[in-house]
């Protein structure tokens, strides 16, 4: 068993779709990033990355590369399903946490947890995503951004004998 962690952060604008988790939520303002700026699936993607032993999100999705700009995080997430199937990893659990001021995300946390779920193949119950404000304290409680933290639990794909 592999153990990963990973924490993301992106400023809130106007002009830009707030999408976390793969979940287009009505709000004024959204995340600035190259990519989406997805901060739940970005953070989940790299403590991926980091339990697999590779690195970063960054070392395998530049920011300064085309081919990554504006692009769904989902896509990314995928990608990094296709290293755990090639490096033989698959995902035991995922336990996440959005920092965010406003607007509520309850409503939109089991959508989240079906879009990661069916993109990694793994079961509902082994994704949990848990919420939170700032409280006024911060960039956070100051509506000035979001961040998302990730902690991961991976192991190898174990092959059943008949």
């Amino acid at each position: 068993m592999r153990i990963g962690q990973s924490t993301d952060v992106h400023r809130l604008v106007e002009g830009r779709p707030l999408v976390i988790g793969g979940v287009l939520i009505p709000y004024e303002k959204g995340l600035l990033g190259h990519s989406d700026a997805d901060i739940l699936i970005h953070a989940i993607a790299e403590a991926l990355i980091g339990a697999m032993g590779l690195g970063d999100l960054g070392a395998h999705f530049p920011d300064n590369e085309e081919k990554w700009k504006g692009v769904s995080s989902s896509i990314i997430l995928k990608s990094v399903k296709d290293m755990m199937n090639e490096q033989g990893f698959e995902v035991v659990n995922i336990d996440a946490l959005i920092m965010i001021e406003e607007p509520k995300m309850s409503p939109h946390i089991l959508q989240m947890r079906e879009n990661i779920s069916s993109i990694l193949e793994c079961d509902l119950r082994q994704v949990n995503i848990k919420a939170t404000r700032g409280e006024g304290l911060g960039f956070v409680g100051r509506k000035e951004g979001a961040l998302s933290q990730a902690v991961v639990l991976i192991d190898e794909v174990k092959h059943v004998s008949l």
